[in-house]
């Protein structure tokens, strides 16, 4: 019985037991509640292929569609103090900041790069909400000050991707100084004559709202992001009023004036490809480039005959 019960009924047990599915393969819509495979899903660019729910997206991903074969340079960007506030709530400051940077892989919110789209030269810069809800501390202030000076220093446009809860509180009055400095930012831009387009994602608040992420010369957003600067329950518990329909979503702030563009993230490429070109007085880019002629079969032909030989042939006959 100890052959049976150690040895046959172990190997039995496992021949037919059922293998555990890894957890990271499957994710659910937040929004209608379908699985969706992890392969489909990041193909599809993070949108639902059901319900079209547009999901957070990391910036590498993000411009690894949007730029010519996916390739692009990093901007190196000043690091601040690591924590000038010896802030601590349930966790010390530099703790949150580790874990985010193990969770991301990113060192900050922030990430900026340079890159080709459609054979034209332009700056980047986009948030990462999964990096503590993308929130405002200096080192996003940094990036995006880095961001403009490269692009006046390239002479090219500047792209921006906002996606964040607010100011970050750990860094407190600091955080808030960064509002005027991005202002400033935005507008040596302007001062240079070069575009600044502001894509906002979901979800856009807080101070980011009320500075750079509502700058910008064109305005574009992702279907039903919600953007304002005070959150829907906080202004209903203000005023005591039910607030309308769709109230701070993308489309409701398209209807009322806020936005100019409400695009899918599937077609943002083609979108800011047209209006990048347009702002810049370039002409509009070509679709696809055609192969190079094959080079004609050089035929080799004997020379000509030499005067010499001419005359030779015609004593000859």
């Amino acid at each position: 019985m100890n052959w049976i019960s150690n040895y046959v009924r172990p190997k039995i047990n496992s021949l037919f037991s059922r293998r555990e599915v890894p957890e990271n393969l499957w994710t659910k819509c937040p929004e209608c509640g379908t699985m969706l495979f992890h392969r489909e899903l990041a193909e599809n660019l993070n949108v639902c292929s059901t319900c079209d729910h547009h999901m957070n997206i990391s910036p590498r991903d993000r411009f690894a569609a949007l730029f010519d074969g996916g390739i692009f340079t990093e901007v190196e960007v000043q690091v601040p103090l690591a924590d000038p506030l010896q802030f601590r709530d349930q966790k010390r400051y530099p703790d949150r900041m580790k874990a985010a940077q193990k969770t991301t892989g990113e060192k900050e919110a922030m990430l900026v790069v340079e890159g080709e789209i459609a054979r034209t030269q332009v700056v980047a810069a986009a948030q990462d909400f999964s990096f503590m809800a993308g929130s405002m501390g200096m080192y996003v202030g940094n990036a995006i000050i880095a961001a403009a000076e490269r692009a006046v220093k390239l002479k090219c446009p500047l792209i921006l991707f906002a996606a964040a809860g607010g100011a970050r509180m750990q860094e407190g009055i600091l955080s808030l100084m960064q509002m005027p400095r991005t202002t400033v930012a935005v507008q040596m831009l302007r001062e240079a004559g070069l575009p600044y387009i502001c894509i906002l994602t979901h979800p856009t608040t807080g101070g980011v709202t009320a500075s750079y992420a509502m700058l910008g010369d064109v305005q574009i957003a992702e279907p039903n992001a919600l953007i304002c600067f005070a959150g829907p329950r906080v202004i209903e518990q203000t005023i005591r009023e039910k607030l309308p329909e769709g109230f701070q979503r993308a489309e409701y702030l398209l209807d009322h004036g806020m936005l100019d563009r409400v695009t899918h993230r599937k077609a943002m490429r083609e979108e800011l490809v047209t209006i990048i070109r347009m702002l810049m007085n370039q002409p509009p880019a070509i679709k696809g480039d055609l192969p190079a002629p094959e080079p004609k079969p050089v035929i080799d032909l004997p020379p000509p005959p030499t005067p010499e030989a001419v005359v030779d042939d015609k004593a000859a006959e």
